[in-house]
């Protein structure tokens, strides 16, 4: 069953055409950056983006930190949205219920199908943004990657780092101490576990909304409806109280996996709060679904 979800997770041409508007932002602003020489000012615009021009190699974080907001979590809540609620719409889930496949099954192999949608979107993007990054802006030098991000003036972006020689390959961390490419590539497979954690967070969400409803449509819209708000709360200050345990609150924690040492307060709680929503909507969407009649 799992094998079965997978191949028509690859066939569908929604899962590529997606793949490809995704990756294809952050190869925009690549471009654009590349063209002009001019990246948003110190302190402003995506994290890591006004430092990708002393550090091509940096490119795939700034590239995560664009698609994140917005395209990667709107992706996630189509795909898991129309895993249930898709199959019911189009008639076909009461005749793969009919075959000898437990709804357990069934729910669990969705369930893989989107976590390697998920999985393959990031590492798309990282690979695709790190190859832009390298070609377009140029390779690793010494940056000033901790100045960019804190909006501080870079002392000598040329000069010599301590222990690491000009032209060595290195880059400065949100610290400001050197890390090697070896280190940055670490730290960037945190990030995307990190990210890939945060949206099967979505990936819950939408997934029970699927087995509530026949439409695959309003499943994904109340996922992202439930998503705007945690967005907003988070802003709010009359919703402090709150805000330690809403779905989007530590999404850019994968940010301290580049500082030196790894800051890892709200990487862990973001990894915490994840993962308890991915079990109690997994659990909703596996007690209904064992427990709902299927007509569909």
């Amino acid at each position: 069953m799992i094998r079965v979800e997978l191949v028509k997770l690859v066939r569908r041409p929604r899962t590529w055409v997606s793949l490809v508007l995704t990756c294809a932002l952050p190869f925009v602003v690549a471009v654009f950056i590349a063209v002009t020489h001019l990246a948003p000012p110190p302190g402003q615009g995506s994290a890591f983006l006004s430092a990708v021009l002393a550090s091509g190699a940096l490119y795939p974080a700034a590239a995560l930190a664009l698609v994140l907001p917005v395209f990667l979590p709107v992706a996630t809540a189509v795909v898991a949205g129309d895993s249930i609620a898709g199959e019911a719409a189009a008639g076909t889930l009461r005749y793969l219920l009919v075959r000898p496949v437990g709804r357990t099954r069934l729910l669990v192999a969705k369930l893989i199908s989107v976590t390697s949608y998920v999985l393959l979107v990031v590492i798309a993007v990282t690979v695709t943004a790190y190859a832009t990054g390298v070609l377009l802006l140029g390779p690793s030098r010494a940056g000033a990657v901790a100045h960019a991000v804190a909006g501080t003036p870079a002392p000598g972006v040329g000069a010599p780092t301590a222990g690491v020689a000009p032209g060595a390959g290195a880059i400065t961390s949100l610290s400001g101490t050197p890390l090697s490419l070896l280190q940055l590539a670490e730290r960037t497979v945190g990030a995307i576990a990190f990210i890939t954690v945060s949206m099967l967070g979505v990936a819950a969400i939408a997934l029970f909304l699927s087995t509530v409803t026949s439409s695959a449509l309003g499943a994904t819209l109340g996922a992202l409806a439930a998503l705007v708000a945690s967005e907003i709360l988070v802003t709010l200050n009359a919703a402090t109280a709150v805000q330690p345990y809403l779905p989007t609150r530590y999404w850019l924690a994968w940010i301290d996996f580049f500082r030196d040492p790894i800051f890892w307060r709200n990487i862990d709680r973001g990894f915490g709060i994840q993962a308890v929503y991915v079990v109690v909507f997994l659990g909703a969407a596996w007690a209904n679904f064992t427990t709902k009649d299927v007509t569909a």
